[in-house]
């Protein structure tokens, strides 16, 4: 499939009023697997859901726990601890083949699992980590799905959101509102962005800014950021552009100083080779 169609697939799943969060899932996907084939992965959550049988439980709490047992007790999922940074992590259909994950790959699994079964899960995106809630009643249950799908109090995830960013977090009734599917897309986004740079596959970091700029068209950092990723991979006219965007829009920004002087630099080397 190529580059063009891959983005445009993309854009027809995320620019809905509803996402499908899988669908968009696995088109975040496609940015390490162009060929990969959807169906086959949708067909597995369907699988999952219907050996679960917790559509079969009428207490909701029950079926949340049935849910929860069946997906990291019996089928294996786990969080990849050893391997974190692996993009596989956060491809949903490796997801589903390897049975290992990151927290927000791992949240979409038993979201989507439990949207089959009639159960709403969300997304709940503390600093640092992602979790899932399920109201029962007037009770929000939170789940981990990196640590097994354990259940977690409020001071417990406090402690893991404090362990992540390296510092002490106070976590408020903000902290605990569902995430749209649209932030959910883009925090997997976020995250394959940050594991490309680090493998320095700038063209795929570039995909994954391209995408980003589909849900958040708004957002300066994409901007900025899209320049970067341009000049590294040596194609420093439009690298200069996006800059030049960035700055033009942004004047006041904290890193508009740092980013000028880059772009001077991008100049000189063009003029140098004119």
């Amino acid at each position: 499939m190529g580059l063009d169609r891959a983005l445009h697939n993309f854009r027809d799943l995320v620019k809905v009023a509803e996402i499908d969060l899988a669908g968009a899932a696995l088109a975040v996907a496609r940015i390490e697997y162009p060929d990969l084939v959807p169906e086959r992965s949708l067909a597995r959550l369907d699988e999952l859901a219907t050996r679960s049988a917790a559509a079969r439980i009428g207490d909701r709490r029950r079926a949340l726990e049935r849910v929860r047992e069946f997906l990291f007790d019996e089928a294996g999922f786990r969080g990849n601890a050893d391997d974190y940074y692996d993009p596989r992590n956060s491809c949903l259909n490796d997801v589903l083949d390897r049975r290992l994950g990151i927290p927000i790959t791992l949240s979409v699994l038993i979201m989507e699992v439990g949207r089959r079964v009639g159960l709403e899960i969300q997304g709940i995106g503390l600093p640092g980590h992602f979790c899932v809630g399920a109201r029962v009643g007037e009770e929000l249950v939170l789940l981990d799905p990196f640590g097994g799908g354990r259940r977690l109090e409020r001071d417990e995830a406090e402690a893991i959101a404090s362990r992540a960013v390296g510092r002490q977090v106070e976590l408020t009734d903000a902290h605990f509102v569902p995430a749209t599917k649209a932030q959910i897309v883009v925090r997997m986004l976020r995250n394959l962005q940050g594991i490309y740079a680090r493998r320095e596959d700038w063209a795929k970091a570039l995909a994954v800014i391209d995408r980003l700029l589909v849900v958040e068209a708004d957002a300066p950092m994409h901007v900025r950021d899209r320049g970067t990723v341009l000049v590294k991979l040596g194609d420093l006219h439009r690298g200069a552009s996006e800059w030049e965007r960035y700055l033009t829009r942004y004047p006041q920004a904290r890193d508009a100083a740092a980013f000028k002087e880059e772009l001077r630099r991008v100049r000189q080397t063009l003029a140098e080779r004119n």
